[in-house]
């Protein structure tokens, strides 16, 4: 039974990693987890190869059909874009599909970051942004948004849902209920939502009611709502906006992923090993440690102690780990696409490049639909 309990325990981690490398430290730790998978940064990645490389060795640590992780939305957040091409951002793409009256620029947007993950041995990018372009999130999300309305928004993640799926990819809607609201950075602290129940349902959190059987997963944020039933309590620990609102009311059936534990805005609520316990008892079915080994650790033995001391999360530990190895069997299936010739590769980087131009061109001719400077920020 406690084997059993560490392999679910290690199956719903999803880690990160500090070099170009495996360390030998690297690959004591993920022997002993075996993650359900790994999410990859701008430090990992030099070139397609030796990303490839990397990422065939961790995942040769994993349980199988393993997530392969990047967040490339385009724009500000592009972990490829030194090593590939940089790649319009939703909000110019957005802005595009409006001013030309052409929604198959957000399938292309998808397609090209779809094609471009693949090309470095990645299944899985966390994208698209499903959060409303919202004056008070202005300078945390500045260019990752699509819209300030929910038919834009849904227009432009449509799309580029579509583009990623007809190469294969996941894609993950962000950040459930929506950060939209938010005036401070979840890296850094526990934003507190000013919006109402009704507001939050029938705006930030319409993209996701209107597209959840087109999201293979969603990623939930570390912010409160305290004028809704989930008052002060991070939605990723929190049963209601998990359990009752995303699962229930909403009828979603995809991987929930929590957006990364090492964030402030959930250390600040809750330790890390607590942050684990309560995302798992209120729905997740992944969870995100994108750099420390050390929260990597203590998050794992406090699943597998939990696990072990309480009956109740024992049950709830291994049934989520039975399913959610049902769902990554089902979604990446087709195992990972084939290198690239360098001739290709350099393919692709034109094609970026030249989308690139269109979009700006498009939007440069209508001023008013430019879009706003976009924000330094790198979040996920």
């Amino acid at each position: 039974m406690s084997a059993t309990i560490r392999q679910a325990a290690g199956s719903l981690v999803v880690v990160g990693l500090n070099g170009t490398e495996l360390t030998a430290l690297e690959r004591a730790w993920l022997r002993l987890v075996r993650p359900g998978g790994v999410i990859l940064f701008k430090r990992n990645v030099t070139g397609a190869q030796q990303t490839r490389d990397l990422l065939e060795e961790a995942t040769g640590f994993c349980c199988s059909k393993a997530l392969r992780c990047v967040d490339v939305e385009g724009g500000t957040v592009n972990r490829l874009r030194d090593a590939l091409a940089p790649i319009a951002s939703a909000q110019a793409v957005a802005a595009a599909v409006r001013v030309a009256k052409k929604p198959a620029l957000a399938r292309q947007h998808g397609e090209l970051i779809a094609r471009a993950v693949k090309a470095f041995g990645f299944n899985t990018t966390l994208a698209p942004v499903v959060d409303l372009a919202l004056p008070e999130a202005a300078e945390v999300l500045g260019s990752r948004t699509a819209g300030a309305s929910a038919a834009d928004v849904i227009t432009y993640a449509h799309e580029f849902l579509a583009g990623i799926a007809a190469q294969g990819v996941v894609g993950c809607g962000k950040h459930f209920p929506g950060l939209g609201g938010a005036a401070g950075d979840t890296h850094f602290v526990t934003p507190e939502i000013q919006r109402t129940w009704p507001q939050i349902w029938h705006e930030d959190v319409a993209p996701y009611r209107d597209l959840h059987r087109e999201m293979p997963m969603i990623m939930m944020n570390h912010a409160a709502y305290p004028h809704t039933p989930g008052k002060n309590e991070p939605a990723s620990a929190s049963r209601f906006w998990i359990a009752d609102t995303l699962r229930k009311r909403i009828g979603y059936k995809g991987i929930i992923l929590s957006d990364d534990l090492e964030m402030g805005g959930i250390l600040k609520f809750l330790p890390v090993e607590d942050a684990a316990i309560a995302a798992i008892r209120a729905g997740s079915d992944l969870l995100e440690i994108c750099h420390s080994p050390e929260l990597i650790l203590r998050t794992y033995e406090a699943l597998v102690s939990e696990g072990e001391r309480s009956a109740a999360f024992r049950k709830v530990l291994l049934a989520t780990a039975r399913d959610t190895a049902r769902k990554r069997a089902r979604l990446y299936a087709r195992g990972v696409a084939p290198t690239l010739s360098a001739m290709k590769l350099e393919a692709l980087r034109k094609s970026i490049l030249d989308f690139n131009e269109t979009v700006a061109a498009i939007v440069d001719a209508s001023p008013v639909a430019a879009p706003r400077a976009a924000s330094p920020a790198e979040a996920s």
